[in-house]
């Protein structure tokens, strides 16, 4: 019986230790994860290899950094899932959400959290994304 490749997960934050944290959980689901720690190491990972999903930091370099990258995957890999998981809300009180057809015409991203999301609840969001 063949073994299926595991899928490989991009995860993109500036906070290394929030970074570390989201790859070991993500890594534990049983995924293959690659990481940066700004938009410009995203944009050179994303030249070299599609994913198979990524997960964004909305603020890191510049405060839409997670927009900008994200328009870029989805220019290059269209149908690769973007969540953008971000403390935006806590820290400038703005609230993004991608569950208008406009809203998800500007932010482009398939799904957004606020960060403190538990793993289990990452898991299933990304299984309802790459539809395992």
């Amino acid at each position: 019986m063949l073994k299926k490749d595991k899928k490989t997960i991009l995860i993109v934050d500036d906070d290394v230790d929030f970074l570390f944290q989201l790859k070991t959980g993500v890594k534990g689901m049983g995924f293959d994860v690659v990481t940066a720690g700004s938009r410009k190491e995203a944009e050179d990972i994303c030249e070299r290899m599609r994913p198979d999903l990524a997960i964004l930091d909305l603020m890191m370099e510049d405060q839409d950094a997670g927009f900008i990258l994200c328009h870029k995957i989805k220019s290059k890999y269209p149908d690769v899932p973007i969540i953008i998981v971000s403390a935006v809300m806590a820290e400038t009180g703005m609230f993004f959400d991608v569950t208008t057809e406009e809203e998800q015409d500007w932010i482009k991203a398939d799904l957004f959290l606020n960060k403190g999301i538990r793993m289990d609840q990452l898991h299933k969001e990304i299984n309802k994304l790459l539809k395992l």
